[in-house]
């Protein structure tokens, strides 16, 4: 179980003790545990019977090895979502895209530098739903030195927003895709495993946060939710926010954060109340009224030493779950640091321009409730899971894993946030689109009207991306480009495509491998909104992905 004190002592006493480019070890026992949450008991699988699970903290520069034994029944893989992975692909672990999975009884060690990156980042379970409980935090410090470009806070503290059912998450989808409709919704959020009070358990207790009058603190906000995006505020308190995806932001004062799952957000509080206790929630954010959401609100308290426990509360209103205007708000407030020591390294010449039409679909399903299932594409396409790691088939050259013809703009134009076609039907296939190395992309990544819009979550692995421009309604290859930020555009690994619209994102293709590229909820990742890049190697040994490691799990 997380606690506040030991969030406090990892933070805040380990950390700044650390000596850059060192080795860090950890090691991860992926074991089933018995945990109670909304007044019932369960099993669920744990990292070293932690839930939320151990933080990995380095150094930029330090090289970061992590062995994972796996003791329960599922089988296991482990993304270090954000992390660059230059070369080290094999390390990425997306299941069947860079790894066969770790079996029941074996084992893995995840080795990777952490190069150019600092800031908040997250490690969760790639495979199956295991993520809803196999998730942790990944804190990177700075260089031993280097100060941060902000005013530095007396202390910091992870705060990880997730969902919670009362049921197996592996049940739940299963059921799901047996019935081909979607699943069932979360019970309840959560914050650093807690949901607070909620109304079919009044014995759960709120997570709590000790706070000091007159200091300022630095929260390391991380959405770790498999299926809603989330707002978060604390009453009375205004954030300031310094950091997204571990990349420094232009600093903005802020009373609500929006994050999309696999996003994180640190942010400046100021406790500049002097005593009280304060409500910190995190609630669903929505913009899709057709989508049925889980609205239970996870709630935290913010209390000030020397307040008494008695004291009531102050309780802040979460927004509506629709509140579109908060969230366009806050994303379009945000900006790259883009100063001397950290510039926006942004491509202005573009040599890929591709359109991404995401979306659902119906494909016939003679066995399902309807006789349809639903399913999700991009241009058309569902991706088709491999029996084999892409990554291993692109390496050793083994033919009829994957083809290279993936689609850099759907196959039929349509009017994608109007009129839908009669026809919902999608392609299948394990498709991939190549890069050459050093190659510039720009990918606009449209949402689509098809069965519902709806914001989606796009996560690009091995790669930080500048989101250049965002909009409502279909994006318009004349007049929009004429609007990007190209100055100092925000640099992220996650983006939150609008419903009902459009976000354009660049990035340079420097670094070899197969890199997948999918929707965050685990929702659409399931029903196949998904795909990959294969990035050919350059010219030299720096330049080329490394050979596999001799323990990478076989299938």
């Amino acid at each position: 179980m997380a606690s506040w004190i030991r969030v406090l002592v990892l933070v805040a006493c380990i950390l700044p003790a650390m000596v850059e480019g060192m080795i860090r070890h950890y090691k991860f026992n992926v074991v089933m545990k018995n945990t109670t949450r909304l007044c019932s008991t369960k099993p669920i699988v744990t990292v070293n019977g932690e839930f939320p699970g151990p933080t990995v903290s380095a150094r930029e520069g330090d090289t970061v090895l992590v062995k994972v034994v796996n003791h329960v029944k599922y089988n296991i893989s482990i993304h270090w979502h954000g992390i660059r992975q230059l070369r080290t692909g094999w390390a990425d672990g997306p299941a069947y895209i860079t790894q066969c999975p770790i079996q029941p009884g074996q084992s893995f060690v995840y080795n990777f530098t952490v190069t150019g990156q600092r800031g908040t980042l997250l490690w969760h379970a790639h495979i199956l739903w295991l993520r809803a409980t196999v998730h942790g935090a990944i804190v990177i410090l700075p260089k031993r030195g280097v100060p941060y470009p902000f005013p530095t806070p007396h202390k910091e503290a992870i705060l990880i927003l997730g969902e919670w059912w009362k049921s197996d998450v592996e049940e739940v989808i299963n059921e799901a895709l047996q019935s081909g409709m979607a699943p069932n919704v979360s019970d309840a959020h959560t914050i650093n495993g807690h949901p607070g009070p909620v109304s079919r358990c009044y014995s759960e207790s709120g997570f709590n946060i000790p706070v000091k009058p007159g200091k300022t603190y630095m929260l390391r906000i991380i959405n770790a939710a498999l299926n809603e995006e989330l707002f978060f505020k604390i009453a009375g308190h205004t954030l300031t926010v310094v950091e997204v995806d571990a990349t420094y932001t232009k600093p903005f004062k802020t009373d609500t954060v929006v994050i999309a799952p696999g996003q994180t957000t640190n942010v400046l509080l100021t406790t500049n109340l002097g005593t009280g206790k304060y409500l910190v929630a995190a609630s669903p954010f929505m913009d899709s009224m057709a989508i049925f959401v889980d609205n239970v609100t996870a709630t935290a308290t913010l209390h000030y030493e020397g307040t008494l426990s008695t004291t009531p509360t102050t309780l802040t209103v979460p927004p509506p779950r629709n509140a579109t205007p908060i969230a366009t708000t806050f994303m379009n407030s945000l900006r790259s640091l883009n100063s001397k020591k950290y510039p926006a390294k942004l491509p202005l010449t573009i040599d890929h321009q591709l359109l991404f039409a995401i979306g659902l679909g119906l494909n016939p399903c003679a066995t399902c409730a309807r006789g349809a299932r639903v399913v999700a594409d991009i241009n058309n396409v569902t991706f088709v899971m491999p029996t084999v790691s892409l990554l291993q088939a692109h390496f050793f050259n083994i033919g009829g894993v994957f083809t290279d013809d993936f689609p850099g703009n759907p196959p039929i134009a349509f009017d994608y946030t109007g009129t839908q076609p009669t026809n919902l039907a999608t392609m299948s296939g394990t498709r991939l689109y190549r890069l050459p190395y050093n190659a510039t992309v720009q990918l606009v990544l449209q949402d689509t009207g098809m069965i519902t819009p709806e914001n989606h979550p796009i996560h690009l692995h091995g790669f930080n991306f500048f989101v250049v421009g965002r909009g409502v309604g279909n994006f318009n290859p004349e007049k929009d480009p004429k609007k990007f930020n190209l100055l100092d555009p925000v640099e992220r690994n996650t983006i939150a495509v609008p419903s009902g619209g459009w976000s354009a994102i660049r990035f340079r293709a420097d670094n070899p491998g197969v890199w997948f590229l999918h929707c965050h909820l685990e929702v659409h990742t399931t029903w196949g909104l998904k795909m990959a890049f294969v990035v050919d190697n350059g010219k030299g040994a720096d330049e080329s992905l490394l050979p596999p490691p001799s323990d990478l799990p076989k299938c």
